[in-house]
């Protein structure tokens, strides 16, 4: 549950916001006072239920990016079935992007619906070793709008990561919304001692996605998170009868490498733009598994390979080298 009572409008500022008491929503309430005061403020509770609920979780992973349409949730859900191939591995999926949830639908479990037990709200399961947990599945219809203010959505981040009975996990990637907002801070707040990985920045190679994705990065080293890398998505287009590769966005600054380069952050590799996978994901099917020589899953191969590396997971490759 989120610090705004229960009966409290759904405008309230929350007791813990810098402007509880002095709102123009506080105008009138009972508790304006008090609240203006700082008598009710104090360290979230909410922080130490996530250390506890995500002990068990290894590598906690924020998707970023600064602008929006870059294939943010395209990515963190290749990224999530890639690490899922290896049946060893326990991957978690938490959809952050409260007001347009999308992978619900790239995991194939749209219709979903959460359940609850003493344990806490179970995630839904994409197969044996791969869950999620999104607002979707709370949702009436695919069709509804969530109309949230920030302390609604700071509560509802608050129990996805504290509420929900993850168990034993290797990674759990939180795909967040574009930019540097609620979703973002709440997740950072939350997160900040339960052992927060890193982050890993997904931009399009052209100059327009990279101006907003070096904010990203601005924002990850002025909250004290790692970058774990970037990723390139789109970085080509991938014929889907030659499979030859035409530059659709080109990289006339440089692209993300060069951007990765100047900022000294690890650069994980270019994705290509690929049919088959933009039909996968809007058919909430993999589309790692039919065609695995196909040049999208050779560079994902690559791609969940360098991240590994850069988390400090060692990998079957790595052991026989």
């Amino acid at each position: 549950m989120s610090d705004v009572p229960e009966n409290a409008a759904e405008h309230c500022p929350g007791t813990a916001s810098d402007s509880a008491g002095k709102a123009s929503a506080c105008a009138g309430c009972p508790n304006q006072t008090i609240c203006a005061s700082g008598a009710t403020k104090g360290p979230d509770p909410g922080v130490a239920l996530v250390q506890e609920r995500l002990e068990n979780v290894k590598h906690k992973i924020l998707v970023l990016s600064g602008k929006g349409g870059v294939g943010k949730s395209t990515v963190t859900t290749l990224l999530a079935r890639g690490l899922a191939k290896d049946p060893n591995k326990n991957i978690g999926v938490v959809d952050l992007d409260i007001c347009g949830p999308s992978i619900p639908r790239m995991m194939g479990v749209l219709n979903e619906s959460v359940h609850s037990s003493n344990a806490g709200w179970s995630p839904i399961f994409v197969n044996d070793n791969l869950s999620v947990m999104s607002v979707g599945f709370m949702l009436e219809s695919p069709d509804d709008a969530v109309i949230w203010r920030g302390p609604k959505k700071n509560g509802m981040i608050r129990q996805f990561l504290s509420e929900v009975d993850w168990g034993s996990l290797d990674f759990l990637l939180l795909d967040t919304p574009p930019g540097t907002s609620d979703e973002h801070l709440s997740a950072v707040q939350y997160l900040k001692d339960a052992n927060l990985t890193g982050a890993v920045v997904v931009t399009t190679p052209q100059e327009v996605a990279l101006l907003d994705v070096r904010k990203e990065i601005d924002f990850c080293r002025k909250t004290g998170i790692k970058v774990l890398g970037v990723i390139e998505n789109m970085a080509t287009f991938i014929c889907p009868k030659c499979t030859k590769p035409t530059d659709m966005f080109p990289a006339n600054s440089g692209g993300a490498e060069k951007m990765a380069d100047e900022l000294k952050v690890p650069f994980l590799g270019s994705l290509p733009l690929d049919p088959r996978v933009g039909r996968a994901c809007d058919q909430g099917e993999s589309a790692l598994e039919d065609d695995s020589e196909s040049p999208t899953t050779k560079v994902l191969d690559a791609v969940i390979k360098a991240l590994l590396n850069v988390c400090g997971v060692v990998t079957v490759d790595d052991e026989k080298d």
